[in-house]
């Protein structure tokens, strides 16, 4: 059996890209991920501290006067928008073609390819790091704080894994029960958040993990359906979604800022909030409004290109910015070069700096790790693995255990053993590089052998745009 090999350079999946695909979906999901590494970028505020050394802090906690700018760069949202309308195609045309096999395994497989493959070779890469460093010396602050600070982007990668394990059952209600499946988990929401601060329920918050991201990956089935078309359905979603977020934190328990502030007693990040839930309802509102004029501007084949370009590194650039900005500060200690204190004029007039600074080392890191996120050929049909459908579900149980685990402990005291909680679990770093590592060999293991998955057309498994 000859096998065609999918394309793989930005030129040839561009030329590939079907006339009927969407192209505004893919804008928004790198288009969200790039804010939102500029946001950490701009975010960051490392000075020295009053003993001489480095520390690292919020640039919003030092000026808080800019915690509004969170209201437009807090746009994780779109991303697990564009996640839920992706993975409502990709199930349903899995489905039709899976016949009597279960697609769940291959609907795995082929939907967390390109996001757990470069995430197992970021925490191997980083846990060897760590491992020699901590092995020859005491870390310094700027590295004890880059061994807790480089895996909190991991959270997002645990919510989006959660998200791709409980597609099928949520695009089942949503075919059911359409807007009513969205209003159940709003419903949720609000009731979690009514317990959390009403009589104050232990650990309740934590649910609104579960309830919030996935009433805004429910907009992405609507959205695949067409509902969020509908005249006036982008135009309520933003102005009762700004309304309603801009009362709660007027009214409310709610901090301004839609991302976490170090020392307040409520974030509205984690757990997630009711009023993060309408910044959301505002945010898919307002994009969903610029859909036709950003559509006639990616009919451009260079602009096209360049979409199709940076989607192919996206997830690799989010994993390892961070480094990179640490790395750039790292380097101009290294230098001698002073650090500003955060939010003086000498530091504004450095930004512009270390942000290409950043963006530079950024793109050496992505051509180094890239090949993590290539697509791999489709291969001929192979039996169906022993337990597919269970074995699936364990490994992304597994992984997501381990992203959610890793990104609150971090990688500092390797050796000391430290722990974080995981709402009530404790867990230790060797523990969730673990789960991390053997979640990603078992969704590969379960997927490779899936008949559903030797039926998948290339296109639906390797032009992975979105």
């Amino acid at each position: 059996m000859t096998i065609t090999p999918p394309p793989t350079t930005a030129a040839e999946l561009a030329a590939a890209t079907p006339r009927d695909r969407e192209r505004f979906v893919d804008l928004l999901r790198v288009a969200s991920l790039g804010t939102v590494v500029l946001g950490h970028w701009l975010m960051a505020a490392v000075g020295t501290g009053p003993g001489g050394d480095p520390e690292v802090g919020n640039l919003l906690a030092v000026l808080p006067a800019l915690q509004p700018l969170t209201w437009l760069l807090q746009v994780m949202p779109v991303f697990f928008l564009v996640g839920g309308f992706s993975h409502a195609l990709s199930y349903r045309s899995l489905r039709r073609r899976a016949g009597d096999a279960s697609p769940y395994p291959a609907f795995l497989r082929a939907r967390l390819q390109r996001l757990l493959r470069p995430t197992a070779a970021f925490v191997v890469v980083w846990t060897a790091g760590a491992l020699l460093v901590q092995s020859l010396t005491s870390p310094g602050p700027l590295t004890a704080a880059t061994f807790r600070l480089v895996t909190q982007p991991l959270w997002f990668v645990g919510i989006y894994l959660a998200m791709v394990a409980l597609t099928p059952p949520l695009l089942r209600a949503h075919e059911r029960w359409g807007w009513g499946a969205f209003g159940a988990l709003v419903g949720a929401a609000v009731a979690v958040d009514v317990a959390r601060f009403g009589p104050g329920l232990p650990y309740v918050e934590f649910l609104n993990f579960a309830f919030v991201w996935l009433a805004v990956h429910q907009l992405g089935f609507l959205r695949a359906d067409g509902r969020l078309r509908l005249p006036g359905v982008p135009a309520a979603l933003a102005v009762g979604g700004l309304v309603s977020a801009a009362l709660l934190v007027w009214l409310g328990p709610y901090p301004l800022s839609m991302v976490g502030m170090p020392g307040e007693k409520v974030s509205n990040m984690a757990p997630p909030t009711l009023a993060l839930l309408c910044h959301a309802l505002w945010l898919v509102g307002a994009v969903e409004a610029l859909r036709v004029p950003a559509s006639r501007l990616l009919d451009r084949p260079r602009v096209w290109r360049l979409v199709v370009a940076a989607n192919g590194v996206a997830m690799t650039a989010f994993l390892w910015h961070l480094t990179a900005m640490l790395g750039v500060y790292g380097g101009l200690l290294a230098l001698g070069v002073g650090l500003p204190e955060p939010a003086t004029a000498a530091w504004w007039a450095q930004l512009p700096l270390r942000l290409m600074a950043a963006a530079l080392l950024t793109a050496l890191l992505v051509a180094a790790f890239r090949r993590f996120e290539l697509p791999s050929l489709q291969r001929p049909f192979t039996p169906p693995a022993t337990g597919g459908p269970p074995l699936a579900a364990l490994g992304v149980s597994a992984a997501l255990l381990g992203v959610l685990g890793l990104s609150m402990v971090g990688l500092g005291g390797l050796f000391e053993g430290r722990s974080a909680v995981l709402v009530a679990v404790p867990m230790t770093a060797p523990v969730a590089i673990g789960l991390v590592l053997a979640g990603w060999l078992l969704v590969e293991r379960a997927g490779r052998g899936s008949a559903a998955a030797s039926r998948l057309p290339a296109t639906d498994v390797d032009l992975k745009v979105t």
